[in-house]
């Protein structure tokens, strides 16, 4: 459970990216305690958005206590922001996600949107990427042999068990990673058979960081994904 401090900083977090939300915006919106905060300042500040794409189930329901109407994302076409949290962070905006095991509905949206706002407290932006072990959604079936591939990439895969996506499927936490190279990284994971997404966001980075830390709020703009 997040101490009072740590709830804090990531309810300042998200008070953080209110100003990049527009009213009658279609928003999309990831999975998190930092993006809970966020569906609660959109309520208590009674901004009305057009919808929002869920990336979870679990937010879908906090969508709705909130009477913030949800869309699908097949119907809406490409969306013009994303706001999410994140397990780790670098300063240039690539992301470990997926901790709570939303990361290939995460993916997607992110993947749709014009921009991506990152929302995190200062305890998640690292230096290099992998401390945080990164998840890896795999098809049911091809969970040992997704493993055993990843152990010759020099990870140490983990079985996340009593977890199930939305998906269906199970997630690998793979430890022992050092992270220099994200998007080789990311790439090779992902053509391994059997792979459905990677909590790794290299390819698709968030284009702004917003950090809070114990006094302040931080705002890096990365720029355009790259």
């Amino acid at each position: 459970m997040p101490t009072d401090k740590s709830l804090e900083k990531k309810r300042r977090a998200a008070q953080a990216a209110v100003p990049y939300i527009e009213s009658g915006m279609l928003l999309g919106i990831g999975t998190g305690s930092t993006v809970n905060e966020l569906i609660e300042v959109l309520k208590e500040r009674k901004i009305q958005l057009r919808g929002a794409v869920s990336s979870s189930s679990q937010t879908s329901e906090k969508l709705k206590a909130a009477r913030i109407p949800e869309l699908d994302l097949n119907t809406t076409g490409d969306l013009p922001l994303y706001i999410d949290g994140a397990d780790e962070a670098d300063a240039d905006g690539v992301l470990i996600k997926g901790g709570g095991a939303a990361l290939t509905r995460e993916k997607v949206v992110a993947a749709a949107s014009k921009r991506f706002i990152c929302i995190i407290d200062d305890s998640k932006l690292v230096p290099v990427l992998g401390r945080f072990p990164l998840p890896v959604e795999v098809i049911p079936m091809a969970r040992s042999y997704v493993a055993r591939q990843i152990v010759k990439l020099g990870g140490q895969p983990v079985w996340r068990e009593g977890t199930v996506t939305d998906n269906g499927n199970p997630i690998l936490d793979v430890h022992n990673l050092k992270i220099t190279d994200p998007k080789a990284l990311e790439s090779a994971l992902n053509q391994i058979a059997g792979v459905v997404t990677v909590g790794l966001f290299a390819w698709r980075r968030a284009d702004i960081l917003i950090v809070a830390g114990d006094s302040d709020v931080r705002v890096l703009d990365i720029g355009a994904r790259g």
